[in-house]
């Protein structure tokens, strides 16, 4: 018959200190069967149930004294004792109830967080730093406001179709990229743990099912842009926006140059005792250096820009750097939707591209000057195509880069200023033999 351990008590349990030596020591403190109090040679103290499961005896940590008293750990003991007897390895159960805990709290992980290790993790697939910006822009501007503060494990079909539906059909291209990176997010958040199941984004037998294709709504052509009627307006609306977005919008649809020029202008590019802005190869689609004339509007709108300490950008962001594209689209979709409401110049139904019905965007104004130069003027064609950097055959662009041609263009840009300003008499420009 095994031997029985003197019952001690609080007090003795207290008193109890390490005999010396290095080795921990082991108390039996009886009321339980193999229930100890173990000592450490630094006087640490924690209770150990010592048993056999099976056929391999095992030591169960019940906790540290004082924390877990005399009394609450003779209590645990029982239990463990009485879950051996059923059949159960109370060590084991422990094991599996922590891997729960952790794999519940990688669950648990947020949409944001998971966009910022999943985009650390595809470092290597991305060309170059703009691919990344882009890559994380999308997110940050349509997704993060709807699904950041989610758990990645909550996020479901109807929450990824609530990020995509609304510019699904206006902006395309933009969703359909959009969707593949929250799928990209998704993915990588299940393969480390931190959510399980299908994946929402996926597309085939997926969205495939609720969305048309983007194959199927995507608009071909130009951008949508203003309606000529609508351009005096609209401008007006542009100008009473304060901030360097409105700015950088009002001044791209002066020189009909696109956003990514006029983000990334910097003071060094501008003459303005010459009224040139001359853009560098490097910064240009077609790899030619690109003289624009500046108007007295132009000019009048660079001379009252406050030049910001510690940056050489023309219209630089709030933070820093360029201004992101999407800052000048949101400038005017506002205006857009200022004008639906009735708060701006547009009539109830905004300022809506003539021919497919959407919302004119930056890169749409340069339509609408060439729709200008086109229909409203007798400005030669090659000239309109010189103003907005189009590649032409080399001798009509070695023309159009002369002295005498660049002053030519000014009266074109000019007559446009004119135009948007509301100036032009008519709404009509005829120039003969210009």
């Amino acid at each position: 018959m095994p031997k029985i351990a003197e019952e001690l008590g609080p007090l003795d349990v207290k008193r109890l200190t390490h005999a010396g030596g290095k080795g921990n020591a082991l108390v039996a403190v009886g009321g339980v069967a193999g229930l100890y109090l173990q000592l450490t040679p630094k006087n640490g103290k924690t209770w150990i149930l010592r048993m056999r499961i099976g056929d391999r005896r095992r030591d169960i940590g019940l906790g540290g004294f004082p924390t877990v008293t005399l009394a609450l750990a003779r209590e645990k003991a029982r239990t463990a004792r009485a879950k051996v007897e059923a059949g159960i390895d109370p060590v084991e159960e422990r094991k599996a109830a922590r891997a729960t805990l952790v794999a519940e709290r990688k669950r648990g992980m947020l949409f944001s967080d998971a966009v910022d290790k999943a985009l650390g993790a595809k470092l290597d697939a991305f060309k170059n730093e703009k691919h990344r910006k882009q890559w994380r822009a999308t997110l940050d501007a349509y997704a993060l406001p709807e699904l950041g503060q989610m758990a990645v494990q909550d996020i479901g079909v109807q929450d990824v179709l609530r990020v995509l539906q609304p510019i699904w059909q206006t902006k395309t291209e933009t969703a359909s990229r959009l969707r593949g990176r929250i799928e990209a997010v998704l993915s990588w958040a299940t393969v480390s743990g931190h959510r399980s199941g299908d994946n929402p984004a996926r597309w085939g037998g997926n969205l495939k099912e609720l969305l048309p294709a983007a194959s199927a709504v995507a608009v071909t052509g130009n951008h949508p842009a203003l309606a000529l009627g609508d351009a005096a307006a609209w401008f007006a609306d542009l100008r009473t926006r304060e901030g360097f977005g409105a700015r950088a919008v009002e001044f791209a649809a002066l020189t009909a140059a696109r956003s990514g020029e006029v983000r990334g202008a910097v003071w060094d590019e501008i003459d303005l005792e010459a009224a040139i802005w001359t853009i560098p190869a490097a910064r240009m689609k077609m790899k030619r250096e690109h003289r624009v004339p500046l108007t007295p509007v132009a000019a009048a709108l660079l001379e009252a820009l406050p030049r910001l300490d510690g940056t050489a950008l023309v219209f630089p962001a709030a933070k820093g750097g360029q201004l992101s594209d999407m800052t000048l689209s949101a400038t005017m979709r506002r205006i857009h939707e200022a004008a639906k409401e009735g708060a701006g110049g547009g009539d109830d139904t905004g300022y809506l591209d003539p021919r497919n019905k959407r919302p004119a965007v930056p890169h749409g104004l340069r339509s609408t000057f060439r729709d200008w130069a086109a229909e409203k003027t007798q400005y030669p064609g090659d000239m309109a195509e010189v103003a907005l950097a189009h590649r032409i055959s080399s001798a009509v662009e070695a023309a159009y880069r002369r002295g005498d041609m660049v002053e030519k263009r000014r009266r074109m840009m000019a007559d446009w200023a004119d135009f948007l300003t509301g100036r032009a008499v008519g709404g009509n420009v005829v120039r003969i033999g210009a």
